[in-house]
């Protein structure tokens, strides 16, 4: 199975549209294996982890339309260093298979962020995939952030995965 890039969305006040040359060098996502050149990979440890695991295990939860709740969605994880490219893991852990809308952002030290994924995923319980995503030139990226669950598409909802994060160089 292939994770195709999706079209970029139009820009909002929290996510800017960026010019095509921009675009281009944030690279490809893919779910096909990355060949091994000399790289250099480390585990990121996630946002409010117990600091033992890099792998973050959740349950898709659905959305709350009272003012004060919050869905368990999102996912962030620190970015202590520059990296070229990060590798984004992600595990179905249900026994039944669910699609899974799944979207990524770099975050950058400057408050911005870059949508670099957003699709609907229906791995084989057990499996999974990763995604690839390329550093943005310029700009230090200081969080990686996967979003798994979204109203539009709550048949999801229940259904456990594992994602993990590797920065690598």
């Amino acid at each position: 199975m292939r994770l195709t890039h999706p079209e970029r969305p139009a820009a909002t006040a929290r996510h800017r549209r960026l010019p095509p040359l921009a675009l281009l060098t944030c690279g490809l996502i893919s779910l096909s294996p990355v060949p091994a050149l000399a790289e250099t990979c480390t585990f990121l440890n996630p946002v409010g982890g117990n600091g033992v695991t890099p792998i973050v295990t959740k349950t898709v939860s659905p959305g709350n339309p009272l003012p004060f709740g919050r869905p368990n969605w999102n996912t962030d994880f620190y970015v202590t260093q520059q990296y070229r490219y990060f590798k984004l893991f992600f595990t179905a852990n249900s026994s039944v298979s669910a699609t899974y809308p799944i979207q990524s952002y770099l975050k950058f030290s400057d408050g911005s962020n870059l949508q670099v994924y957003n699709s609907n995923f229906t791995p084989t319980p057990g499996t999974g995939g990763s995604i690839r995503v390329a550093g943005y030139p310029g700009k230090m990226v200081n969080q990686v952030n996967i979003k798994v669950g979204a109203t539009d598409n709550m048949a999801a909802t229940g259904f456990t995965y594992r994602i993990s994060v590797q920065g690598c160089k």
